[in-house]
Parts: C-alpha cells; sequence; structure tokens
C-alpha cells in the first residue's frame, strides 16, 4: 500500500480531487488540523498579494462612492 499525503488551499480542487479519488474506488482520509498550515511568501508573492490588496481596498472605496474608478476606455486610451 502507498500513502500520498496532497495539500489543498481551494475548496473546489478538493471537490475534484475527491469525486476522482471516488471514480478510481480509493480510499482517503482527510486531516483538517494539517490544513492551517501556512508558509511564508516570496517576494514575488508578496508584491501580488499587496497589489491584491491595494485593488480590493480601490473597489471598496468606490462602491461607498468615495473614489471614481477609470473604466476600460479611460485605460486603453492612457496605453
Amino acid at each position: 500500500m502507498t500513502t500520498l499525503t496532497v495539500n489543498i488551499d481551494n475548496e473546489k480542487s478538493e471537490k475534484a480531487i475527491k469525486a476522482v479519488l471516488d471514480a478510481l474506488g480509493l480510499d482517503y482520509s482527510i486531516d483538517q488540523n494539517s490544513s492551517n498550515t501556512q508558509r511564508a511568501l516570496n517576494k514575488d508573492e508578496q508584491r501580488v498579494y499587496k497589489n491584491l490588496k491595494s485593488s480590493i481596498g480601490q473597489i471598496k472605496l468606490h462602491q461607498e462612492g468615495k473614489i471614481e474608478l477609470r473604466d476600460a476606455k479611460q485605460l486603453l486610451d492612457e496605453l
């Protein structure tokens, strides 16, 4: 018997993997405790995270009517 450990962060992916394992008739167990382990982000991941966090902040401010965002035409005209 072989044991395979897979760390899945995405709930949708987890369901897909479970479906494949079920379709193959394989036994598996789920360890929820190990899913809380996080690794440090590298510089590129930190940059992406910072940009996404900033973008989400801008969207929230726009939804509250505090700032006006550019539309796609304005963005393309600027390029």
